[in-house]
């Protein structure tokens, strides 16, 4: 075989991948769930069975809504509220990416949802990366090489934001690697946190904006140019500043400056097919700003709430717009060069992992 060929699920499943886009909170296993449920007493969970509970936030996801989306967190929330129950879904995030073939993550979580029972947002830090770190470890002792860091979300309903950004910057030699601003859009536009961003770009820290998801243009808009954002968390609604109605696809202002500048969009395909934002795979804009080039990534978002993988995300981007290993080659280069660390370690991992790795199972 060679890099233009299509991959097979299996080839999939072992190909190197990048992940900027994933919620703790969003991504634990049903079990889990159960088990310290359970211990906790909490009573609420719809069913006891992993299986139908699997289901249940799947389709209580599918709605097209994203308010009613974020309404299933109060079950995930609501079992991570000690110390051992945070880092215990920490260390099963990374083991679980790393079975799935990612080799660099960053995960996100806001501090502040944690803090329910007593934690302070310092206490959830540090469960997290501690989860994290053992995580990896069992990783490594499996074979599988991750490297996890951290990104701490203010919601942007509430209050915390400036005190989660001073956390970024405290943390950020220790696992944090940058900030990010969550939660319902419409009505919470990005410039109402500009105070907290300009102290994240005068503190040299690093940050993505949740914008484009559920809200259009504007908020992308106010995502760049009033706050800064180096990354756009889904983004996907650029494509509304893109004319496709002749025969070559003209790119409104915004359109052009995302894609000259490189802003790379943090597209999560199956998570915008749950919240309404498409309507099938095959319809979903990654597969046109693939083909003009914008700098896309694939994510998961929501791995539990959407029963999905970056081996499933691969998958349906391969049966919907026929990539190839060149361009799931490209995209997770793409998410690597966008990461929150140094340079030099980035290219460390495009060249000593994703490259040859790709080579590697594309020539078998």
């Amino acid at each position: 075989m060679a890099m233009n060929s299509v991959p097979t699920g299996a080839q999939i499943k072992r190909i190197p991948k990048v992940l900027l886009h994933d919620h703790l909170d969003g991504g634990l296993r049903p079990q889990t769930i159960i088990d310290i449920a359970a211990e906790i007493g909490y009573k609420a969970l719809p069913t006891t069975d992993a299986l139908e509970l699997a289901t249940w936030f799947r389709e209580s996801c599918d709605s097209g809504s994203l308010v009613r989306y974020l309404e299933t967190f109060s079950h995930t929330i609501a079992v991570m509220q000690r110390h051992e129950d945070i880092i215990r879904v920490a260390r099963e995030c990374a083991l679980d990416l790393a079975r799935d073939g990612v080799v660099y993550a960053e995960v996100r979580g806001a501090p502040e949802l944690f803090t329910e029972k007593g934690l302070s947002m310092s206490d959830v830090i540090e469960a997290t990366l501690e989860g994290y770190r053992q995580g990896m470890a069992e990783a490594k002792a499996e074979g599988h090489e991750i490297v996890v860091f951290s990104l701490l979300c203010g919601m942007r309903q509430n209050k915390h934001s400036q005190e989660v950004a001073e956390l970024v910057v405290k943390y950020r030699d220790r696992g944090v690697v940058g900030f990010d601003i969550a939660g319902p859009e419409d009505g919470f536009p990005p410039s109402d946190q500009k105070e907290t961003f300009d102290y994240l770009r005068k503190e040299n820290a690093h940050f993505t904006i949740h914008a484009g998801e559920a809200y259009g243009l504007p908020s992308i808009w106010e995502a760049i140019q009033l706050c800064g954002a180096e990354r756009l968390g889904h983004g996907v609604r650029i494509i509304d500043d893109i004319d496709f109605s002749g025969p070559v696809p003209a790119l409104g202002e915004l359109a052009s400056y995302v894609r000259d500048r490189r802003i790379p969009l943090e597209l999560c395909p199956t998570s915008n097919l749950q919240t309404g934002a498409a309507k099938s795979y095959a319809e979903h804009p990654i597969g046109a700003l693939a083909k003009l080039r914008f700098r896309v990534t694939l994510n998961t978002d929501n791995r539990l709430m959407s029963q999905t993988s970056m081996s499933i995300e691969m998958g349906e981007a391969v049966k919907a717009f026929g990539w190839d290993f060149i361009e799931l080659q490209r995209v997770t280069i793409n998410a690597m060069k966008s990461a929150f660390i140094s340079y030099p370690e980035r290219l460390k991992i495009i060249e000593s992992v994703i490259k040859p790795g790709y080579t590697k199972i594309a020539s078998e």
